[in-house]
Order: structure tokens, then sequence, then C-alpha cells
């Protein structure tokens, strides 16, 4: 009992200690004695095994790797060793060698009996490209297995062999006869002199092996590591990126990449095999080695478990209670004070100082964030009685003058187009009811100002015409609904109703500098310069207060709809001169407008 009365004194010792310890040194602690210590260990012991094992195992397979290809490499130049030897010591060849023929014709009866007695094909075997037998006979004609050694007399191989003064000789050769142009360049050969029977002329067996078969085998060997096979400091063998038979012999440079090397003497030719080292295959020996990593993964865990107990009260506990109390507000949104503040170190302090901010975050929300959203809700709800009201003003005033365009013109010409007429006000009407979206695409719009300027048409006759040009990138755009119809509705009302001569209506949609314009030009009676500056006035100063003056009504209406859509981002200009027509301008920023290719 007295020694767990004693342990459990030295844990509430050590929890005051670490609870008024900077958090700086909390960490230092946690790094020094969980993290640094049993990594150096267990760090060390892994590299060293890991390093240790691929370094035995990437030297074995090396090590067998040149002996294979030595093997290889000799056993098959034995072969042709053997068959060589079975050739100098046929009698019948070496007579033919010796013969001396009368023409052409007696060489080529005795050849082709020749290889009838001999049936040279069987005694050759596989695994030769070509056998040529040579002799210092002129009445040999060049052909076949049989040549004139005059004929390659010069070629490298052929001073190659004499210059060794070798009986027998292996050597890679790279052919630059070309002929013919599509043969094999690089070869193995295997030269013999045939002086077994007769020494006073000279005469050579040349074998040349199946080169491309030798390096297709060394491939097939599936080495995970290049290896090359050099003589005299040319790549004459590999299984690697130097392998073309129709290339030269490439000079080797990558000394330092040598992991193994190998030499072996092939009958008067030295060669060095090479075993190129593979790299890194750290990752095969982790997973060779995995149970061991569990281990030491298992080790470097139980320290910092057993000090992160330690630490949890301290530090994640206290945290944790802090990072609650941040995220959690009461029924009235106010920030909670944390109760229970415990210790001197940096997050006791932050305790402290986080219940005075929330005393006086709280007095500011009652005071000033409260008043502030009755405010916004009261402004919201007026701007959206404003909207509504301004839409009701819309319908009577347009079905107006659009009834009275009807009773005109069957008044004045007796005419049966009126049911044409009504058609189209009825399409345009149920535009006008329908207020379920207050924003329409430019497009939409377009279409309600065709089949107003229609209707007129059939009122003013040839007294009214209009061009309509709008910019297909514009269509898209969404603008308040009515807008540019009720601009063109006071064109025709106020400019070309009260001039007797004919007059036009032009309405212009493009795209400039990153702004919508919008433009109605009428050629009609125009405006004084006092009289349009009152009109721009009202135009820019749209609101509820001058809606109730009647006056304008259609335009100032659009102007508010305009500014509130865009959050007072629209801009507005008149040009134009008494008796001669007046435009409105409209400018809108494309930031401020939706656009139905975002909206879908």
């Amino acid at each position: 009992m007295r020694k767990t009365g004693g342990m459990k004194k030295i844990l509430h010792r050590l929890e005051i200690f670490l609870d008024n310890c900077s958090i700086r040194k909390k960490f230092y602690y946690l790094y020094i004695l969980c993290i640094l210590l049993p990594l150096i260990v267990t760090d060390s012991m892994v590299v060293f095994i890991f390093i240790h094992s691929e370094r035995t195992l990437r030297n074995r397979e090396m090590e067998n790797a040149a002996n294979f290809v030595s093997y290889h490499i000799s056993s098959t130049v034995e072969e042709a060793a053997l068959f060589a030897k079975r050739i100098s010591m046929n009698q019948y060849i070496n007579e033919f060698l010796n013969k001396e023929f009368a023409d052409t014709y007696d060489y080529v009866s005795s050849y082709y009996n020749f290889f009838k007695g001999v049936r040279f094909a069987d005694v050759a075997g596989p695994g030769y490209e070509k056998i040529t037998m040579y002799s210092e006979n002129d009445t040999i004609i060049n052909g076949g297995e049989f040549a004139k050694l005059e004929r390659d007399s010069q070629a490298h191989w052929y001073q190659q062999f004499k210059r060794s003064d070798l009986t027998r000789m292996a050597l890679f050769d790279y052919d630059t006869s070309n002929q013919p142009a599509v043969a094999t360049k690089r070869r193995l050969l295997f030269i013999q002199k045939l002086n077994f029977f007769d020494k006073n002329k000279e005469k050579l067996l040349r074998l040349e092996l199946n080169y491309a078969g030798i390096n297709r085998y060394l491939k097939k060997m599936n080495y995970s590591m290049d290896i090359l096979l050099c003589c005299e400091g040319k790549i004459v063998l590999t299984n690697g990126k130097y392998a073309s038979p129709g290339m030269d012999f490439a000079e080797f440079s990558e000394y330092d990449r040598v992991g193994l090397s190998k030499k072996m003497e092939l009958y008067g030719t030295n060669l060095d095999i090479y075993i190129m080292d593979s790299g890194n295959t750290l990752l095969k020996e982790i997973t060779r080695h995995l149970p061991v990593i569990g281990f030491l993964i298992v080790v470097n865990a139980v320290l910092p478990i057993i000090m992160m107990q330690f630490l949890n009260r301290s530090f994640t506990v206290r945290l944790g209670i802090l990072s609650d109390t941040l995220r959690y507000m009461d029924e009235d949104g106010d920030l909670t004070e944390i109760h229970n503040v415990r210790g001197m170190d940096e997050i006791g302090s932050l305790m402290i100082s986080y219940n005075k901010m929330a005393d006086r975050i709280n007095t500011l929300i009652r005071i000033v964030y409260r008043n502030r959203i009755k405010e916004q809700e009261i402004t919201v709800e007026r701007q959206r009685a404003e909207l509504l009201a301004l839409r009701s003003q819309i319908n009577p005033h347009f079905l107006f003058n659009a009834l009275e365009s009807i009773r005109m013109h069957s008044v004045i010409k007796k005419e049966t187009e009126t049911a044409d007429m009504i058609e189209k006000l009825a399409v345009l009407q149920r535009k006008y009811v329908d207020w379920n979206e207050g924003l329409v695409s430019v497009e939409k719009e377009m279409e309600s100002v065709k089949i107003y300027l229609n209707i007129q048409k059939y009122r003013f006759g040839d007294r009214l015409s209009y061009e309509i040009e709008t910019e297909e990138k514009c269509n898209a755009f969404r603008i308040p609904k009515l807008t540019i119809v009720t601009f063109v509705e006071n064109a025709c009302e106020h400019g070309i109703e009260s001039k007797m001569a004919a007059g036009w209506i032009f309405v212009r949609i493009y795209q400039k500098d990153s702004e919508l314009y919008l433009e109605i030009e009428d050629t009609g009676i125009g405006m004084d310069k006092e009289s349009m500056e009152t009109l721009l006035w009202k135009m820019r100063n749209a609101s509820i207060e001058l809606l109730q003056e009647k006056e304008r009504v259609g335009i100032i209406n659009a102007c508010l709809r305009l500014k509130m859509e865009t959050n007072g981002e629209a801009g507005f200009e008149l040009d134009g001169e008494a008796g001669l027509g007046l435009m409105v301008q409209i400018r809108i920023p494309c930031q401020c407008l939706e656009s139905e290719v975002s909206k879908c």
C-alpha cells in the first residue's frame, strides 16, 4: 500500500510539473524521449540489417550472372572449336582445297561432287551464320563455302588473326563491307588454320557464329542488372541498351557503375565481363524483413505511449476543453465560459484570456450585432415590398397603351388585322402577368421588344421603322424583366407619336470593356437640354418617392429595378436634341449580371 501511495504522489507531482511547463519544453521532452532516442537505436539496426543483406544478395547475384555468362560464351566457342577441329582433320576437304582445277566447269563439277560425298550440312550442325574455307589456290572460284585467301587478305579479322600468330582464334568483328547491305554487322568469328595435312599452302576456316542468337540468349536470362562483355574497351555483347546488331561496338565508359568484373580468355581474345550495379533494392529488402520492421515499430511505439499518458491531462485534455468551448454557443448565441481553469502554462493563460474575450464579445453581440440584424431584416422586407410595388405598376401602365394602339388602329383603318394584333398582345400580356421570374435573358427580352414594335407598326404604319442589333454573346445575360420594352415604349409614345413625319427606333445590345450596353434611340421630337437634365437626374436617383410623383413612371420604374438588381452599379446616360431625337444608354458591369450559361 505504501508503495502504491508513493507512486501516486510521484505521478501527481509529475502531472503538476508538466502543467506548469511551457508547451515548447513539453515538445522537447516528447521529441527526445519518444522519437529521437528510439529512432536512433532502431533505425541504426534497420539500416545495418538492410544494407548488409542487400549487399550480400546483390554480390551473390552478380557473381552468379558473371559465371553463367562466362560458361555460356565458353561453351559456345568450344563447340565451334570442336567443329573446326573436325574440319581441319577431314582429308577430303584438304584435297579439295589443294586441287588445281582446269577451268570453271571443272571447279563447279568438283564442287557439287564434293558436297554429295561429304554431306557437309550434317557435319556443320546448327548455330553458325556462315562457314567459309580459304586457300591460296588460285583456281578456286569465290562463292559458297570456299574462297581465295587473297579476297579477304585485307580484312580486319584476317589482319588481327595474322598478328596473333595463333593456330586458332576467337574474335569479335564489325563488318564494314556492306555485302549484303542488310547483313548483320556485328560478328563473333572462330578462325582455324587448316594445316593438319599440308603446311605448304595457307588454308583457313572461318566460322561466323550466330551473334544475334547469343545476344538474345543473354536477354532471356532475365537478370535485373545490366551484363556487358567487353573486348579492348568496347562492348561486344550485352543484355542492355548496347545490344543493337546493326551498330558498331560502343566504347565502354561507365566504370564507376561496375558492381563486379571478371576476366576470361577465349582463344587468344581477352574479355572482361562487367556486371553493372542494379541500384537500390531497399524496397525488396523491406518486404523481406517486414517481421523485423514490425517488431521495431512496436518497440518505438511503447515509450511514446507511456509518455503521452502523462502529457494527456496536461496538454490534450485541456486543449480539448478549450476547443469544445470555442465551438459551442448557448441558445441565445452567446459564447460560454470555461469554469475549470487549471495550470499556469500557456494553455492555462489562454483559457483565462478566452474567458475575458468571451465576456466582451457577448456584450458586443447584445449591443451591436443583434440590432444590426434587425435593421437588415427591416431593409430586406422594405426592398421586397418596393420590388412588388414596382412590378404591380408596370402591368396596367403598359396594358393601357397597348389597348389604345389597338383602338386607334380599329377606328382609323377599319381593318380586319385587329385579330392578329390582339394575338400578339395576348402573347406579350402573358409575359407581363407572369412574375415568377424577375429576371429574363436578353434574348427573351428582345422577343418582347419585337412583339411590341410589331404592334406599334400596325398603329403607326409607315410613320414607324425600327432596327434591332444584338450581339450573340449578350443573349445569355439576365436583366430585369420589361427593362428594354419600357424604354422602347417611351420612344414610341413620347418620340414618334408626337412627330408627324416618319421616324425610326434603334435598339442596340452589345458588350464593351466588360460592360453590357443597352441603347434605345429614336428620331422623334427629342427633348430640350433642361428637360433632358431633369429626366437624367430622375433616372440616376430613381426611388419609390419619385414614383409617387406620377411622372415618367415607366422610365423611373425600369431604372429603379436595374439599380436594385445590380447593387447600384447600373449607369445611365441621355443624348439628344429637341426636334432630332433622343438616345438612352444604359451601362451594366457584366460581373453584376447573371448568365443563362452559369445558371445551367
